[in-house]
């Protein structure tokens, strides 16, 4: 039998990509979202507090315009952006609708949180939804977001925005849906070999090296992105797991204390003794 893990999560952070949204088709995954809805909201009833950081605004937007490429300019992903992200919310809101469970929104730019006094604001307004029992679903304003010259508004990827609202929020456990099962080795799509590490404590050069590019068309993200959220959140002393959105049921399987995915955080103080244990007695 499989060791559990030690998960105790009051306040999660549930971070899904927009390839757990969208077929390669360019059609939107509904049974994904019910499910997705249906999970949080059954979280909600649980007494815990949730928050969704959703990719998935130019995809979206792509399927409502007849789109098969994601265009290349700034602009047009930003026009890309705006559409989608109103249909995108009108499609949670009907699946977190059918248990009951009231959304919000909220659209973030990187200087939203950098300066003291909108990192209040925005402080205030997640305490505040969760006190109303609202789910927040957050993005990147995207049709917005900019990156020149000294004036930096973008969060780079969703992966790094879900992480900053973690340490943002004080959550104990960020969850990241993705297409695949967790961190390998290797790339697995081209090494046979390369083994899913079931934990991870810390960000180093050959953790880095086994990383590969982008994500699908439809998303920016790939694992690089991964792996500079999970860095945060291991700087901060918090958990984090990357998994398969693919059911998004698997977060039960996670807050049970499953070996599903990998679990990235920071070694504790008897992990480190073990291990320079080991060292002076190699």
């Amino acid at each position: 039998m499989a060791e559990m893990r030690q998960i105790e999560a009051q306040r999660i952070v549930v971070k899904v990509g927009t390839s757990s949204l969208i077929y390669p088709n360019n059609q939107l995954n509904l049974h994904a979202i019910t499910r997705l809805a249906l999970v949080l909201s059954d979280l909600k009833n649980q007494g815990k507090e949730v928050v969704l950081v959703s990719s998935g605004a130019v995809g979206v937007g792509m399927n409502k315009l007849g789109l098969t490429q994601r265009p290349n300019t700034i602009p047009e992903r930003q026009a890309l952006a705006a559409v989608g992200q109103s249909e995108l919310m009108a499609i949670y809101g009907r699946a977190f609708g059918t248990y009951n469970q009231t959304v919000g929104q909220m659209l973030l730019t990187r200087d939203v949180v950098d300066y003291p006094q909108s990192h209040k604001n925005a402080l205030n307004t997640f305490k505040n939804l969760m006190k109303m029992n609202v789910i927040p679903i957050v993005n990147e304003n995207d049709s917005v977001a900019v990156e020149e010259f000294n004036h930096l508004t973008t969060f780079g990827e969703n992966d790094v925005l879900a992480a900053i609202i973690t340490d943002l929020i004080k959550a104990d456990l960020l969850i990241i849906l993705s297409d695949i099962d967790g961190f390998y080795s290797a790339n697995p799509t081209k090494d046979k070999h390369a083994q899913l590490l079931h934990e991870v404590c810390r960000i180093d050069q050959p953790v880095l090296a086994a990383a590969g590019g982008n994500g699908t068309k439809f998303g920016t993200g790939g694992m690089i992105t991964k792996l500079k959220a999970a860095k945060r959140i291991i700087e901060h002393k918090q958990q984090m797991v990357l998994a398969n959105g693919s059911d998004p049921q698997i977060i039960y399987q996670i807050l049970a204390g499953e070996q599903v995915g990998t679990l990235f955080k920071a070694q504790s103080n008897n992990q480190v003794k073990q291990l320079v244990g080991k060292q002076q007695h190699g």
